[in-house]
């Protein structure tokens, strides 16, 4: 396959992700939303030379995809099909940690956006699926047609954010069996009507794509796994693109760039916790005028990042952090930054 068979992607924010990374040559890094491999190629390019990078995806697509792309690096990327969820066992299975950059780019690639025949958009008519990974069991048209009315509503209403979301559940329930992408669009635009340039079914598509994927539910426990494989002064970036994974990603930095989390009416610490990172950016970046009129999908995107710090005592406190030390004790670890974090678990126990 040459060149010109690889599908458009255009990377969102990527001189921006590059610079929250701190990029480095000879760095190791982890793209846990690989897609079309936009971000991961100039990740490589600017860590090489030496750079290895580690590029996880649940779609097999996009991760065939990646691999076109970055056929050039190929020596220095390792591609593996699964979730971000099992980041940290993935992590462990092909001994890739400690590393100095983690990126997730959260929400829908351009490549399964224009994906015909697998339902995220309505701009093409397909069956209504919506699955990351065809493992996956529940599909969309699995929620749209045998969902209650007040389940369906809920969706739509806290994953679309659908101020509409009652009567736009009334009337898929009245309509069923919806099947292709064009009736659920056709549907909500006749129970809604049209007003300005977005598309009144955008919301809920967006919300059955969420609730297909489980994708609000993994990100923060995938976050955590993160930080525990981030070598000291390693950086997170994550860029999210609607309101509700922006405020998971805020406050899960926020709180761990925190020391005391007890309730202010709390008149002594008892939760014993310690900061963990450092925000690099405290005001979120978002694109620029150019890149929104180049890149119209840029326009909602929205880049964190934060960056590993050096807390004794605290980086293996709870049991799941001491089992993660145990595995990676039982590896043998050999790299210098790694058995520096070792021993200073030892040397502040």
């Amino acid at each position: 396959m040459n060149n010109r068979s690889i599908p458009s992607h255009t990377p969102v924010l990527l001189s921006e992700t590059l610079n929250a990374l701190g990029v480095q040559p000879g760095g190791r890094y982890i793209d846990c939303t690989i897609g079309g491999g936009g971000h991961a190629a100039a990740i490589l390019e600017n860590s090489s030379p030496g750079g290895q990078l580690l590029g996880i995806d649940a779609d097999p697509k996009a991760l065939e995809a990646a691999k076109e792309r970055l056929q050039h690096y190929k020596e220095s990327a390792l591609l593996v099909n699964d979730n971000f969820t099992h980041l940290q066992s993935i992590c462990i299975k092909y001994d890739f940690f400690p590393v100095h950059g983690i990126l997730f780019d959260l929400g829908l690639s351009s490549l399964q956006l224009n994906s015909e025949g697998r339902g995220f958009s309505f701009q093409h008519d397909a069956p209504l699926d919506m699955r990351f990974s065809p493992d996956q069991k529940v599909s969309a048209a699995d929620i749209v047609n045998t969902a209650s009315e007040t389940k369906l509503a809920q969706i739509i209403k806290t994953y679309g954010e659908e101020r509409q979301s009652s009567r736009i559940a009334r009337n898929i329930i009245e309509g069923r069996p919806v099947r292709t992408t064009r009736q659920l669009a056709h549907l909500i635009e006749k129970t809604v009507g049209r007003r300005g340039k977005i598309h009144p079914a955008t919301r809920t598509f967006q919300a059955l794509r969420i609730a297909v994927n489980h994708e609000l539910e993994y990100i923060e426990s995938a976050l955590r796994q993160a930080i525990d494989l981030l070598g000291y002064e390693g950086r997170l970036v994550v860029i999210s693109y609607h309101s509700l994974e922006d405020r998971i990603v805020k406050q899960f930095m926020q709180r761990e760039a925190k020391g005391c989390i007890c309730p202010p009416s709390t008149p002594v610490c008892v939760c014993g916790h310690k900061p963990r990172i450092r925000l690099i950016n405290k005001k979120v970046i978002t694109p620029a005028e150019t890149e929104i009129k180049n890149n119209p999908r840029s326009r909602s995107a929205k880049l964190r990042a934060a960056e590993s710090i050096t807390a004794q005592g605290s980086y293996y406190a709870n049991a799941d952090d001491q089992a993660f030390l145990s595995v990676a004790k039982s590896r043998g670890w050999r790299r210098p930054a790694l058995i520096q974090k070792i021993r200073m678990v030892f040397l502040a126990a």
